[in-house]
């Protein structure tokens, strides 16, 4: 070890041998900070507006029968297996969990993956069906899976 390189700080420190941060670097670590607190934002909108129009309703009907929310949880264990695709061991002995979204990723992730269904049920053509009098048996697949995106986002 050079006698140098001990005032560098620990190997990948990001303070130089004045022990400042280097200018770039803030400005780039505000920017990253920003450009997360806007993804942030923006998914936590995207989940409370869907909360609001299917996953409310939704979440009321499959309280009311235990056929549909047996449906919705097995949507819920796949959405969840999706957002975290590469986060844990695919095959015997992963375990899908329905705990709500813990991190701000996780909320990105789902909020993402709601954006990108609603997407592709707008260039389909189709439409996600809304209670009527106060009944509503969703049981298309698209439905099911955008109120298994309310269970787990856990707003």
């Amino acid at each position: 070890m050079s006698p140098t390189a001990a005032d560098d700080g620990p190997p990948g420190s990001q303070f130089t041998r004045s022990g400042e941060i280097p200018r770039y670097d803030s400005r780039v670590s505000l920017l990253h900070d920003m450009r997360t607190a806007v993804a942030e934002w923006s998914a936590r909108r995207l989940l409370r507006r869907l909360m609001d129009t299917v996953g409310r309703p939704g979440l009321r009907a499959t309280a009311a029968e235990p056929g549909l929310a047996a449906l919705v949880d097995q949507h819920a264990a796949a959405v969840r297996d999706i957002v975290r695709d590469g986060a844990r061991p695919r095959g015997r002995g992963a375990v899908a969990t329905l705990a709500p979204a813990r991190t701000s990723a996780d909320s990105v992730r789902l909020a993402a993956y709601a954006g990108a269904l609603l997407d592709e049920q707008r260039r389909g053509g189709a439409s996600i069906p809304m209670p009527q009098d106060g009944t509503w048996r969703p049981t298309d697949w698209a439905t099911l899976r955008l109120i298994a995106v309310c269970q787990i986002s856990g707003l």
